[in-house]
């Protein structure tokens, strides 16, 4: 039995009928580039194979009664591997249009919460003799870092698969009854009080730190605003409640381009994903006849994760708040504010502590949280309230080298991350073998297309290319 820390429980709270708070990742493999073609039999064979790697993939939950504290993972006993790994084909013509209307059928599915919180989808069909892989897990049991490493540990350094001979030791556990798992609580509970003091004293810190952090920011960069808080962003039609449907959207991008924008204009390569996004949201805005005088505000994941631990279960992230820059028309500006406003928001994230966000999340109860969140969607709060912010943009480093499921060799992987109410778009971009993956996820009704959205961020890309090369 091993208890979820607060963070993962409160991602489970955020679930709602209209909220699936799970992440998803869209391979493509080339089917006919090993010795033999590859197959779902061949897929379901690695994949439980591959089941001592990923613990994760064999543990459900159990809850405590009332929800007094957060709910426990035990190795489930009933565990069905065919229950997972599922097979599905795509309609002709099989094109990436086809396979995004798939995956967005696929998040606009809950997962079961009675076992464990993750599907593994076989898709055939694809043209040119690829086939994909859609696996979807739920939040509380990966961040964006670990479900790559996740894919990773799927996958093969070589195109010769490597299945482990050796018996596997694992055991399931036997179903805690609601006496057991309410003297656990109450074990919990007691602890609390001198975790609570732990925690206050180091918020204290953290407020006076960033009191101090946000001073000399807007001391040394001559004016330029701090970093903002939450629900200070702009009201826009991207931030209205949501339904359960979801829309997909895929785009590739040359990463060699995005290394020469930021080698020729300075920055990161995350601030070049940042400046792509808003330059595609800006469009976006545009179209709609949106004016929006302040800037969108993009929440930015931040993983905290130490050397070691990729493949340890549950979320260790904490986040940024940053501006878009949509207000500023002309791309280089744009990009140059977006530097400056990406470094203020990690000096302030700096300040902030790694820990914070997960020591309070630790005292959140699953019966009051999610009370709180079924309460938000359902009177629509999302439509009477600023957003905490307007999109979520993640970058998610990946391998330069290339990898294999089967003999297979992948050609692309698309990350896919959760909307929720009055947040309905989440574009979260990957690297593999010199390119750059886009995936972007909206409610049905909060983007008609986004894969419209996804090429106006290759648009983007282009755009700042031109202009650096000119530098």
């Amino acid at each position: 039995m091993q208890p979820l820390s607060g963070l993962d429980a409160s991602f489970l709270a955020l679930d709602t009928p209209s909220s699936h708070m799970h992440m998803a990742t869209a391979i493509v493999l080339d089917a006919h580039s090993g010795a033999e073609d590859l197959t779902f039999g061949a897929v379901r064979a690695i994949v439980e194979n591959r089941l001592r790697l990923l613990p994760m993939w064999r543990r459900r939950l159990v809850g405590v009664p009332l929800g007094l504290h957060h709910p426990v993972w035990i190795e489930d006993p009933d565990f069905d591997l065919d229950y997972h790994v599922r097979r599905a084909a795509l309609p002709a013509p099989g094109g990436m249009a086809e396979l995004a209307e798939f995956t967005a059928d696929v998040l606009g599915r809950p997962l079961d919460k009675s076992r464990p919180l993750w599907e593994f989808y076989f898709v055939e069909g694809l043209a040119d003799g690829c086939v994909a892989v859609v696996s979807k897990n739920h939040h509380a049991l990966i961040d964006g870092v670990s479900g790559a490493e996740m894919m990773v540990a799927f996958m093969d350094l070589e195109p010769e698969p490597t299945m482990y001979e050796e018996a596997d030791t694992w055991k399931p556990d036997a179903v805690p009854n609601e006496i057991d798992m309410l003297r656990y609580a109450s074990t919990e509970m007691v602890r609390q009080p001198a975790k609570a003091v732990r925690a206050a004293r180091d918020t204290l810190e953290m407020v006076l730190n960033v009191r101090k952090s946000r001073r000399e920011q807007y001391r040394d960069t001559n004016g330029m605003m701090p970093p903002p808080v939450p629900f200070s962003s702009p009201r826009t039609s991207l931030n209205a409640p949501i339904t359960a449907h979801r829309r997909v959207g895929f785009a590739d991008v040359n990463l060699e381009d995005v290394k020469l924008i930021k080698n020729r204009l300075g920055g990161k390569v995350n601030d070049v994903v940042l400046a792509a996004s808003a330059g595609a949201l800006r469009q976006l805005l545009l179209r709609r006849e949106e004016i929006v005088d302040s800037s969108l505000v993009a929440m930015v994941p931040i993983s905290v994760r130490m050397d070691g631990d990729a493949l340890q279960p549950g979320n260790k992230i904490s986040s940024m708040l940053v501006r878009l820059g949509t207000d500023i028309a002309d791309p280089l500006a744009r990009y140059q504010a977006i530097q400056q406003y990406s470094q203020s928001a990690k000096d302030q994230a700096g300040a902030v502590g790694a820990s914070t966000l997960q020591d309070w999340a630790q005292f959140a109860t699953p019966a009051v949280f999610g009370s709180a969140v079924r309460l938000y969607s359902r009177y629509r709060v999302a439509n009477r309230v600023r957003p905490l912010f307007n999109v979520t943009v993640s970058n998610i480093p990946g391998p330069n080298f290339p990898l294999y499921a089967g003999g297979a060799r992948m050609r692309a992987f698309y990350p896919l991350g959760p909307v929720f109410d009055g947040l309905g778009l989440n574009i979260t971009v990957a690297s593999y073998m010199g390119r750059m993956h886009v995936g972007v996820v909206s409610c049905r009704e909060t983007v008609e297309d986004p894969a419209e959205l996804a090429q106006e961020f290759v648009d983007a890309v282009a755009q700042l290319r031109k202009v650096a090369a000119a530098c």
